[in-house]
């Protein structure tokens, strides 16, 4: 899970490439966005589309209005990744998408694909 905001440009610069990256990497695991809306204006699909160039959404991405699920996860910031169980529980918990996180989210798949297999 991808807790993202469209403004934010290290979620729109590197953690939405990244996530579709895994998608395409780890065939087990299922990769969902969650816009977290800071603001009291609603986001539509049409703006969260508006920072993809092919114009589709490259996995599902949902609209977290007055940001409660990344509030329930104790998100740092943006972009927040929640690594989840196939029993739901929460795996890892990872902010940021720059190289250091990019690291830690590797090792953190590799060890959760490993023990759901």
């Amino acid at each position: 899970m991808l807790f993202y905001n469209n403004a934010c440009l290290g979620c729109t610069g590197r953690a939405i490439p990244l996530a579709y990256k895994f998608k395409q990497t780890y065939k087990d695991i299922e990769v969902i966005g969650i816009h977290s809306n800071f603001s009291n204006n609603n986001v539509t699909r049409d703006d969260i589309l508006s920072i993809f160039t092919i114009n589709e959404l490259p996995f599902p991405i949902y609209t977290d209005n007055n940001h409660k699920m990344y509030d329930f996860f104790n998100s740092e910031g943006t972009p927040q990744w929640v690594l989840m169980t196939p029993n739901g529980e929460v795996y890892r918990s990872i902010f940021g998408s720059q190289d250091n996180a990019q690291n830690r989210l590797y090792y953190a798949l590799e060890s959760l694909t490993k023990t759901s297999n």
